[in-house]
């Protein structure tokens, strides 16, 4: 028999870390390229920005065992090909075409991969209603 873990109250995500090599050229694309609000900075290694209410944490590996590619985020966007055209224009790198992934009852999930100013693998999801 198992027993529920008592309720801790996470109710969403805060802050996510990705690692930057050089925070300056990665807060430049990700203020720049990719439109989203800097929040502030702190000190040379450090830059935040808000994404929908999730802080997106810059930073540079603190120990050898922290430098690796951070998770995927997907973000999500409204129209997916004019995205894709747009990043493209700002010459940014992308892994393959926008393409549908699953048609839902009321929507069709597509996505698209590229890589940010460090190497980090993103994603962009739009969900087209039908």
């Amino acid at each position: 028999m198992s027993t529920a873990a008592p309720a801790i109250g996470i109710s969403r995500i805060g802050q996510i870390a990705i690692n930057a090599h050089d925070v300056e050229r990665a807060s430049d694309f990700y203020e720049n390229t990719l439109g989203l609000k800097l929040l502030f900075k702190a000190g040379p290694g450090l830059a935040f920005f808000d994404c929908g209410g999730v802080r997106l944490m810059l930073t540079r590996p603190e120990k050898p065992e922290f430098d690796h590619p951070s998770s995927i985020l997907y973000f999500t966007v409204p129209d997916i090909q004019s995205a894709h055209a747009h990043m493209k224009e700002k010459g940014v790198h992308f892994e393959d075409e926008p393409h549908l992934i699953a048609k839902m009852p009321d929507h069709d999930l597509w996505m698209t991969f590229f890589r940010d100013s460090e190497g980090n693998l993103m994603g962009l999801m739009s969900e087209v209603k039908k």
